[in-house]
């Protein structure tokens, strides 16, 4: 019972910080959104753009200051010697939890570029965190049946955005979180992982071409269970393994029509389905290492 109050308590605070960092972070980027908007000249759009990722990077250093107060996690990660704040990186990840999102600002903080995310339509509805991410030029998809074409071209917009500044296009390929039900559902021929979702990355590739510098492949893994959201505020999450993969982008897949042109179109699933084997093969040794340790 005592600890059940104690890790609502540490919620609650955690709830009211998190809350809080948001209201005045997103707040503070109001008045460099608006003025972006109203002076769309190039000189203008870069200052205000580094302007809104310093107010953004504020918001997770915090997020870090709170997370670490309220519990003490085992962070186990490695790959990321040589990464570059001023470089260009496409990252993927495996999707699993809300906590994926903080776990990777986390980890990737000011060792690269402000992670920007593709989200879901709706999440542009969401009370000051939907104006910042659009101010922030994340890209929204919109995720159903007739729409391919139009999220493809909203992707390669905010691409194009993307090339002002250094920037870390993030994309979850899985395109939803990962539950066993999905994953038997599509009949998934990996052990851990859905499908991936092609396209999206495709078009990051063809929008920003040879400006990537590599592409991130990061592996989170959980070793007591995938946590709720509410498992992180209140104090529940006690370790987190990342393995990040520095992978060069192959030359023939920076220039190609994804839709349009078979040949590329064959070439591209190929890259991703053999990473995406690779991540359930890494996946499964750490699993089996976490088993072997806790049974020795």
């Amino acid at each position: 019972m005592v600890k059940r109050i104690w890790s609502t308590l540490k919620g609650s605070f955690a709830s009211s910080v998190l809350a809080a960092n948001a209201v005045t972070i997103f707040s503070g980027m109001i008045p460099v959104a608006l003025l972006k908007l109203a002076l769309p000249f190039a000189a203008v759009r870069r200052r205000a753009d580094r302007a809104l990722t310093a107010l953004a990077e504020g918001w997770i250093a915090v997020n870090g200051w709170w997370m670490a107060l309220v519990q003490r996690i085992r962070w186990d990660v490695k790959g990321l010697e040589g990464l570059r704040r001023k470089g260009w990186y496409l990252v993927s990840s495996n999707h699993q939890s809300w906590v994926d999102i903080l776990v990777l600002q986390k980890v990737f903080h000011r060792r690269v570029p402000f992670l920007k995310f593709f989200l879901k339509r709706q999440l542009i509805y969401v009370p000051v965190m939907g104006l910042a991410w659009w101010a922030l030029d994340f890209p929204f998809m919109r995720r159903r049946t007739g729409s391919r074409s139009a999220d493809l071209d909203t992707a390669r917009k905010a691409c194009e955005k993307f090339r002002r500044i250094p920037t870390s296009v993030m994309n979850f390929l899985e395109g939803t979180r990962f539950s066993r039900a999905k994953h038997d559902a599509q009949q998934s021929p990996y052990r851990h992982l859905l499908k991936p979702k092609v396209g999206g990355l495709a078009t990051a590739l063809s929008a920003m071409g040879e400006r990537f510098d590599a592409l991130l492949d990061v592996t989170i893994v959980y070793p007591e269970g995938v946590p709720t959201f509410w498992d992180l505020l209140s104090g529940r999450l006690k370790a987190v393994v990342v393995r990040v993969h520095e992978r060069a982008i192959p030359k023939d897949l920076l220039d190609g029509d994804y839709e349009g042109d078979p040949a590329f179109r064959a070439r591209m699933q190929r890259f991703v389905h053999d990473m995406w084997a690779e991540k359930d093969a890494r996946i499964e040794e750490i699993v089996l290492s976490l088993r072997g340790r806790a049974e020795a």
